[in-house]
């Protein structure tokens, strides 16, 4: 019996589904089982073949993947990944089908350069990955790492590490947040609970370029804070929460008593760009004993050991716990490494937060 996660594309563009199935099939982990061009085809398929995962087009002739998404969640519920356009329309469909059930967004692949086929890859892969471990159902051990892999590298790719925190010369507190898998509603929930004088934030969360727009938008338009893309050289305020744009990495800088964050390009991190690990070692450099680190839901290990440098700068540093967890692996590892001072359920984070800012 195969140990393979089986995957099944809804998308009506031809070159979508072939270039999704050329990627896919460079893992050993991972086979594509079959493809549909709409939702009308692709039901009885899905009935047919019971994929563990389905990657599921928004924007279809017939059947437009949001009703088709509803249908299955409330009759057959599968992990769903969503592959949107970086349009603006695109954008905020893809975060109404989180909203509706689905587990991650993936940007539409297309053909170019060797370099964004293959960071395309690592992330679709990795998704994938992901969302085949968040339903009971289908839960698995995680699957073995791929035969070939890119090397893997850590935040020293984009930011050297510093043994010696700068001296700092101001008590304003900054909350570092990252996440991945699930973390967007995880976000929502944490976002909306932070009060207008809460301290600044900085996040990183998993997320392909041109859609961090759209996603703070929204935010922005349920919480009581600000919430923004960032732009380089943003000033962090209270009652501002500032989220990495997708492709970019995101760092934390300081002058004087003023904290601000810079973008810079780069390779990807812990597999990701952004990386939480970047951004968690330019706190602990910056802001170091200012810092409340805050590891939520994800796969994998991105800000684990960027977290264990926060806690060795003088950071109080929060995990979300397993329970309320989409994927656990993110905060499992900063748990592991000894670096996380409190293991909270989500719904209690922002409150001991703010507990702490205040203290």
């Amino acid at each position: 019996m195969s140990s393979k996660i089986k995957v099944m594309i809804i998308d009506d563009s031809a070159v979508v589904r072939q270039t999704l199935t050329s990627l896919l099939s460079e893992e050993k982990d991972l086979e594509v089982i079959d493809t549909a061009q709409n939702p009308i085809f692709g039901e009885k398929k899905i009935a047919k073949n019971k994929p563990d995962v389905l990657i599921l087009d928004i924007e279809m002739p017939q059947m437009d993947g949001l009703t088709f998404l509803k249908k299955l969640m409330s009759e057959n519920p599968i992990p769903t990944i969503i592959c949107s356009s970086k349009t603006e329309k695109g954008g905020k469909n893809a975060l109404t089908a989180i909203e509706l059930g689905a587990v991650e967004i993936i940007q539409k692949p297309k053909v170019g350069t060797k370099e964004f086929l293959n960071e395309s890859r690592i992330r679709i892969c990795d998704v994938v990955r992901a969302a085949a471990s968040t339903s009971p159902k289908i839960r698995k051990q995680t699957p073995s790492k791929p035969m070939s892999v890119q090397p893997k590298l850590t935040a020293d790719a984009v930011i050297s590490r510093s043994h010696a925190p700068l001296k700092i010369d101001t008590t304003e507190k900054i909350v570092a947040v990252g996440a991945s898998t699930g973390g967007t509603e995880a976000l929502r929930v944490f976002l909306e609970a932070m009060p207008v004088n809460a301290p600044g934030i900085v996040i990183v969360q998993h997320m392909p370029e041109h859609f961090t727009k759209s996603f703070a938008q929204r935010l922005n338009s349920l919480c009581q804070i600000e919430v923004k893309e960032a732009e380089n050289n943003d000033v962090i305020l209270p009652g501002r929460a500032i989220i990495a744009p997708g492709n970019r990495h995101m760092l934390l800088k300081r002058q004087g008593a003023r904290y601000y964050v810079e973008l810079k390009d780069g390779p990807l991190v812990c597999r990701h760009k952004p990386s939480v690990d970047v951004l968690f070692r330019s706190a602990a450099r910056y802001s170091g004993s200012n810092t409340i680190g805050v590891i939520m839901t994800g796969m994998g290990d991105d800000g684990a050991r960027g977290m264990e440098e926060m806690k060795e700068s003088g950071a109080y540093n929060i995990a979300q716990d397993e329970a309320s967890c989409v994927v656990f692996g993110m905060p499992n590892e900063a748990i592991k490494r000894g670096s996380v001072d409190l293991i909270l359920p989500l719904q209690k984070i922002a409150p001991e937060v703010v507990r702490i800012a205040g203290n």
